[in-house]
């Protein structure tokens, strides 16, 4: 039986053609992880796994939550503690590492209340992102530079499908 939390692997025709011996599997590992033909892979939990998931994840935003708010000397404390969570912060001014500290705990807290984390990793995505252009300095300067010129108005990308 495995003891780590890998999900293990298998193709979804397995699931299809031998679902029971497929899914016995789950006994090993908490999560399935069913390759498709098109590359859109999908992960096989049991509900309980999935209820005992979002529970910790929930908890752990609470209390990320209580303390970012609880006292001033907890934000000192998160914005000290994310770059080892997050190394790539290092690269962000200080006041946008303030500010991405600030927008997580609120996005982690709204996503909680709705039972979805969509917006977190896209957060965390568009944060790092940020990140990676300032690690570049000719990548910064290109973006960020003054261009001279004004190219007029920017189409709405829907009418030009």
């Amino acid at each position: 039986m495995a003891t780590d939390n890998a999900a293990v692997s298998v193709n979804f025709s397995e699931l299809v053609n031998k679902n029971k011996q497929t899914l016995a599997r789950l006994k090993e590992s908490p999560r399935l992880l069913l390759h498709r033909r098109d590359g859109e892979d999908l992960v096989l939990t049991t509900a309980v796994r999935a209820e005992q998931d979002q529970t910790v994840v929930s908890a752990a935003t609470r209390i990320l939550a209580a303390m970012a708010r609880r006292e001033p000397g907890s934000t000192e404390l998160l914005l000290d503690i994310l770059p080892d969570a997050f190394p790539w912060v290092r690269f962000l001014p200080e006041t946008d590492v303030h500010a991405f500290a600030v927008e997580l705990v609120d996005t982690m807290r709204a996503a909680d209340s709705v039972g979805n984390s969509a917006s977190v990793a896209q957060l965390l995505i568009a944060w790092q992102h940020t990140a990676e252009v300032y690690s570049d300095p000719g990548l910064l300067a290109a973006l960020t530079g003054d261009h001279g010129d004004d190219y007029g108005p920017v189409l709405d990308p829907r009418d030009t499908v």
